[in-house]
């Protein structure tokens, strides 16, 4: 609950240090004392937008301190924003007049949306204004499911379709990968065909260039070889050198040396004739056949061509090209097994949803009924018995993160008047009142956080305010909550009394609150009865309220 709150150089207010208390707090004061700079300063600490207007001249800035006791269901929040928890925590705004706004919990500097997410928790705040929450259709079906007790299952279904949408957003985005792979899975096995046609497993390109070479200079080859096969062709070189060595041999026996020449010499005549004999299987072996020779050109041209194109410059490397565009393909199909499994899960997901939502949307039409006859017994103790109120449900065609229902709150304050959608027949003062009536069955079926009323009780008056003040009463029992009146009924069922003034201190308006003690609070209700000029039967007539039980 918040238990101070320390206003500095805000608007007409100085300094201002109030503490509260458990229960109801109501705030009085007259119209233009302040009131509402009160209210302004509560919704900075709610993290509402900071206007440099607000900074009075004391200082280059304003402050506003509020100070909660937290119990340890906040304790994940702090963890969560690495924050320092503590049971007492300091939430505060700093304006500067450069323009500069800071937000502070427990003294570590917070963005701002953290802030909010924080102070939402722990202060609720209503004016005539807030009860167009009541039009709002999330809003109608949020106040059934507190109502009715389902705020549990609806937790449960919306963290089931969180993991649902994240599954869906998985599920696109595997599809996109998918369509696209598909687009260019037909290139990409394009060039694997032209890829499969060179034959790079079982083709050297290395030696097909070698066989190409050879065979384009095959006229040139044939002649060297020609001439080599006539070393041993009669008075050639063979049978000169064999001349040669048959005179060694007569003499070999007696001359050492001649006797190494004569082996050399048979060594010479050996390789000759092995020359001789490989060019003439050379010459054989060399087929200049032409559709041969063109059918290797095409080939080599066609690897070239690839080389090109891709900008490579080997066959190693296109080997490796082919590879890759083969696990790619294989990839291709990974994805769409993942695909498929990621649609399976996304279906029976939904399906799961889906019985969820209608368990919900079952379960609502089931409990409604109770709740609507409760919430028309408090609105008769509001002076409202005639009412009339109904929530239609319909069942949606796509389900949503609060399921497959679709609601229209329906009402009527006039007997005989049929109920109509409530944004079209309740006036500020019906709706007011519903709020309250709402908010006290809310605070029964919840933990609520302060609750702080800016002038709920407008367009009531005379018993309805009564009843209004004593239904507050009551709230207060059970939760801590304020209200800002201008209404004697409503003030004097207050536990707790703070006055708004607006006085002239050192030459300029500046706002105060002061405290009320019991015997301090006759003499501001009655004032709030008779205005200025406070007489001895509103003075009664103000004690009277104050004992009425």
């Amino acid at each position: 609950m918040l238990t101070s709150l320390r206003i500095s150089n805000f608007a007409l207010i100085d300094e201002v240090e109030l503490t509260f208390e458990s229960g109801y707090t109501v705030l009085t004061g007259e119209t233009g004392s302040g009131k509402s700079i009160l209210l302004h300063a509560l919704q900075l600490i709610l993290g509402e937008r900071a206007e440099l207007s607000v900074i009075g001249p004391a200082s280059p800035k304003a402050i506003v301190e509020a100070n909660f006791s937290l119990n340890e269901s906040y304790l994940s929040f702090f963890e969560d924003h690495d924050l320092d928890y503590d049971t007492h925590t300091i939430i505060r705004r700093e304006i500067a007049k450069e323009g500069k706004s800071r937000a502070f919990i427990n003294d570590v500097p917070v963005p701002l949306q953290t802030l909010k997410l924080l102070t939402s928790r722990l202060v609720q705040i209503h004016s005539q204004y807030n009860t167009l929450e009541l039009k709002s259709k999330s809003f109608q079906l949020e106040l059934i499911d507190v109502l009715t007790g389902l705020v549990p299952e609806c937790k449960a279904y919306e963290k089931k379709f969180g993991t649902f949408e994240s599954i869906s957003k998985e599920l696109k985005s595997l599809d996109e990968q998918y369509h696209a792979a598909v687009q260019a899975e037909d290139y990409d096995r394009f060039i694997l065909d032209e890829l499969q046609e060179l034959s790079l497993e079982t083709t050297d390109f290395t030696q097909l260039e070698i066989d190409i070479t050879r065979m384009e200079n095959a006229s040139q080859i044939l002649q060297v070889f020609g001439e080599i096969s006539q070393i041993t062709a009669e008075n050639g070189t063979y049978e000169q050198l064999y001349r040669i060595k048959a005179s060694v041999d007569k003499q070999a026996s007696f001359d050492p040396q001649l006797l190494s020449m004569k082996e050399r010499l048979d060594s010479v005549l050996l390789e000759l004739k092995e020359l001789s004999l490989e060019a003439d299987d050379a010459m054989d072996q060399l087929d200049t056949n032409e559709s041969e020779k063109v059918s290797m050109m095409d080939k080599w041209n066609a690897f070239n061509k690839i080389l090109n194109k891709h900008r490579l410059s080997s066959a190693d490397e296109l080997t490796a090209m082919y590879e890759q565009l083969m696990c790619k393909l294989d990839s291709l199909d990974e994805l769409l097994l993942t695909c498929t499994h990621k649609r399976n899960e996304h279906t029976q997901l939904q399906n799961e949803i889906w019985k969820d939502a209608r368990y919900l949307q079952e379960q609502r039409k089931k409990r409604i009924p109770e709740i609507l006859s409760v919430l028309q017994e408090r609105l008769k103790d509001l002076k409202l018995p005639h009412t009339t109120l109904k929530f239609e449900l319909s069942e949606l065609s796509n389900i949503n993160r609060t399921g497959c229902t679709g609601v229209e709150f329906l009402f009527s304050a006039n007997y005989g008047i049929e109920a109509v959608p409530i944004e079209k027949a309740a006036s500020g003062g019906e709706l007011s009142r519903l709020m309250l009536a709402l908010q006290q069955l809310i605070s029964e079926k919840k933990d609520l956080p302060t609750i702080f009323f800016d002038e709920i009780d407008t367009g009531v008056s005379g018993d309805v305010a009564l009843k209004m003040g004593q239904l507050l009463e009551k709230m207060g029992e059970t939760v801590q909550l304020m209200a800002i009146s201008h209404l004697p009924q409503v003030a004097a069922r207050a536990a707790h009394h703070m006055v708004v003034a607006k006085e002239l201190r050192n030459e300029r308006m500046q706002t105060t609150v002061s405290v009320l003690e019991q015997n301090q609070r006759p003499e501001e209700i009655a004032r709030l009865m008779s205005g200025e000029v406070i007489t001895e039967a509103a003075l009664q007539n103000a004690e009277n309220l104050l004992r009425v039980q």
